[in-house]
């Protein structure tokens, strides 16, 4: 019993840290392009030195 009065708070608090940290990356535009990056693989953007 004594084991959940310690783990129980710290999976609470790991658990809401995660969730701010998720709400911090969507506050900093980390998933406005999702499809860009799956369709920029597929083009060869370089110029080759001939």
């Amino acid at each position: 019993m004594n084991a959940l009065a310690l783990l129980v708070p710290l999976a609470l608090g790991l658990g809401t840290l995660a969730l701010l940290f998720f709400g911090w990356t969507l506050g900093n535009g980390q998933y406005d392009d999702p499809d860009g990056a799956a369709s920029r693989i597929l083009f060869d953007d370089t110029e080759e030195n001939t």
